[in-house]
């Protein structure tokens, strides 16, 4: 007898742990003003784009070969820029922080092994341990969002997960952790802890990375992603800092030259332009202190940011806001904490727009 006929993604035989799950995604409104998704709003100058457009032309010719299995010169490149005393064999790359972290949890995690958070954070740690068939267990953050080492260490000692997740700064509400609450997280976990850094580069000034927290940690990783402060997200490109043991574990389980030969290219023409790049971030990290300072100037509460975001509210209605603000023209994020809105920063012109639109929303009553 013939399969029976599909109809809808419940007909077909999907593993029972996704059955009824939603997939990971921001909303795509064609809007004036998209402050929704943390891109920095500045483009690659002419200049850099002359440059890439010369390296995927010498890339082109050679298409029909594989790329650079192992991304031996990107990583190389990577680990200069991260510096800490990092050489290549200490680096991975894939195609942006969301395959790095999905590769860590098809080595360390699996079935019958558990991964933890520290929510609210970023929504893809989660949906991605899922996805590899891991059991995702979530421990809560303070009120202000931060994390408290004591708590942390007693979840950590309560469930014995095989990979934690920190997220500094903490997607969405900004939080940069202090050094001794990631000390004391890998002092006490069994397994793995990846420290997600993807907004690094925005954090204040004296903010510490955990990558000085490598040497002596073989168990420690520290990711990164250049869609952000490198204004690059459409090369997909993301990476980690760890013990070259953790690399050879990956290697395990990564798709063979997963990273293709026009990504390591444009990758590399970002790092050789870093100054421009980044130069960009000190903008980015003054429009969003006069954010906050904005924000609370209307009355309203915004949790203090490290990131190229502020998470603000609070509101007993937060679609009544979004919506009033996007009748605007302007998108910004519901994240996960109930009441709450996330901003992204944009340009001083995003900004002044955002602004308007909110003072029109207020007005309006939406908020």
């Amino acid at each position: 007898m013939g399969a029976a006929l599909v109809t809808s993604l419940s007909d077909l035989p999907i593993r029972g742990d996704l059955r009824g799950r939603s997939p990971y995604g921001a909303p795509q409104i064609d809007v004036p003003v998209r402050l929704n998704t943390n891109e920095n709003p500045y483009p690659p100058s002419p200049e850099l784009a002359d440059d890439l457009a010369r390296a995927v032309r010498e890339q082109a010719v050679g298409l029909n070969r594989y790329p650079d299995r192992d991304a031996v010169e990107l990583r190389a490149g990577l680990a200069g820029f991260l510096g800490h005393g990092l050489s290549g064999d200490r680096v991975w790359a894939a195609n942006g922080s969301n395959e790095v972290i999905q590769q860590i949890l098809q080595a360390f995690g699996g079935p019958g092994r558990t991964a933890l958070g520290f929510e609210p954070s970023y929504s893809m740690h989660p949906i991605l341990t899922r996805g590899t068939a891991t059991e995702w267990i979530s421990a809560a953050r303070e009120d202000d969002f931060g994390i408290d080492a004591g708590k942390a260490v007693a979840a950590i000692e309560e469930h014995r997960p095989d990979v934690v997740f920190l997220t500094s700064p903490n997607n969405p509400t900004g939080t940069a952790l202090p050094l001794p609450v990631i000390e004391r997280a890998a002092a006490a976990a069994p397994g793995m802890v990846v420290v997600d850094e993807a907004y690094f580069e925005f954090a204040r000034t004296g903010t510490p990375s955990a990558l000085t927290l490598l040497p002596g940690n073989p168990r420690l990783i520290v990711t990164r992603t250049m869609s952000k402060a490198f204004a690059m997200a459409g090369t997909r490109l993301g990476y980690l800092a760890a013990h070259p043991a953790v690399i050879e574990a990956l290697l395990l389980v990564r798709l063979p030259y997963h990273l293709s030969s026009l990504t390591q290219a444009a990758a590399l023409v970002a790092l050789a332009h870093r100054a421009e790049l980044l130069g960009t971030v000190d903008r980015l990290r003054a429009e969003r202190d006069a954010t906050v300072a904005w924000l609370r100037g209307k009355g309203l509460t915004a949790a203090d940011s490290d990131a190229n975001f502020v998470l603000f509210g609070r509101f007993s209605d937060r679609r009544a806001v979004w919506e009033a603000l996007l009748a605007r023209g302007v998108l910004v994020r519901e994240p996960g904490p109930p009441e709450w809105l996330r901003v992204s920063i944009g340009t001083g012109e995003e900004m002044a727009a955002f602004r308007a639109a909110m003072e029109g929303a207020v007005m309006e009553g939406a908020a």
